[in-house]
């Protein structure tokens, strides 16, 4: 499914994710207020709620009360573990196939411009 196809809640979950994974959030902080992420992405606020339910489903956050949701301890470990299962799996064949096709040799990719 292309990014653009992906619902709206989805696609600012992978934001999120991103930010975890470069470590700009990191285990045991905040996540953005849902008000402050919605007028930073141009979305609905019941949209980025949505978003970050999910992650509160799969154990990714705490809430606490009147404070916020925070990054619970191994959250980022285990995205990273997540997101990488799912490039090895999903998108890596998919893009091998595509290199083959097009003749492009990994020494290619890795050596440096000119």
């Amino acid at each position: 499914m292309a990014a653009a196809d992906r619902p709206v809640y989805l696609r600012l979950r992978d934001e999120i994710v991103a930010m975890i994974l470069d470590g700009r959030i990191a285990d045991g902080d905040a996540l953005p207020s849902v008000r402050a992420f919605a007028a930073a992405q141009g979305a609905n606020p019941l949209t980025v709620a949505k978003a970050y339910q999910s992650f509160g489903e799969d154990g990714l956050v705490a809430v606490r009360r009147g404070v916020g949701m925070f990054v619970v301890a191994g959250a980022s470990a285990r995205l990273r573990d997540e997101s990488r299962r799912h490039f090895l799996e999903q998108e890596w064949p998919e893009i091998r196939a595509r290199m083959r096709r097009l003749g492009v040799h990994p020494a290619e990719l890795l050596a440096e411009p000119a």
